[in-house]
């Protein structure tokens, strides 16, 4: 087992849109075990790679005993459909806000060894892939939220014993599509 500590909320790392993998090789393989592990160890849907500190494009999920990883994800949406429910994320611990997301997503990217991967999902599966791409880009889900939640959350945080008086929590520098101002 290779359980790596998760980096949380006001690390850089999570701010940081991840470089694509280009090499398919043992590194990635250890990283893609790495994300399993740790992510099992925490009870969480999904692990980006930049929560462990590595900033490259691959995270892994756990979604209704389906338990994979994606490289170099892209996002395709085949329509409109929207889903609200209760949304957390390992490097905020504690904290559950819903969270708009589209119901439905076709993510296509490649697994640990470089072969195409497509996972067709909607509800969880939909709402974790599109989580954990996000951390890929440096956005949280946080920045998904209205003001009044984003407030909701920031009050969690503040409460929470894994905040440190002082931290420096910055509003995402990308525009998060689909935040609500």
């Amino acid at each position: 087992m290779s359980v790596t500590p998760i980096r949380l909320l006001g690390d850089p790392v999570l701010r940081s849109p991840a470089d694509p993998v280009v090499d398919f090789d043992k590194e990635l393989r250890t990283l893609v075990t790495n994300l399993i592990d740790t992510m099992r160890d925490e009870g969480g849907a999904g692990l980006a790679a930049p929560q462990l500190g590595v900033s490259l494009r691959v995270f892994a999920f756990d979604v209704d005993d389906v338990v994979g990883h994606l490289v170099n994800p892209v996002l395709e949406f085949p329509d409109e459909e929207e889903q609200e429910g209760p949304e957390g994320c390992l490097s905020i611990p504690g904290v559950y806000i819903d969270t708009k997301r589209r119901q439905n997503v076709v993510a296509k990217g490649f697994n640990q060894h470089g072969d195409p991967v497509q996972i067709v999902g909607s509800g969880m599966m939909a709402r974790c892939v599109q989580h954990e791409t996000d951390h890929l880009d440096g956005v949280l889900f946080l920045d998904r939220l209205d003001v009044a939640r984003r407030k909701e959350a920031m009050r969690e945080i503040r409460a929470s014993d894994w905040y440190r008086a002082g931290m420096t929590i910055k509003v995402s520098p990308h525009d998060a599509p689909g935040r609500v101002a």
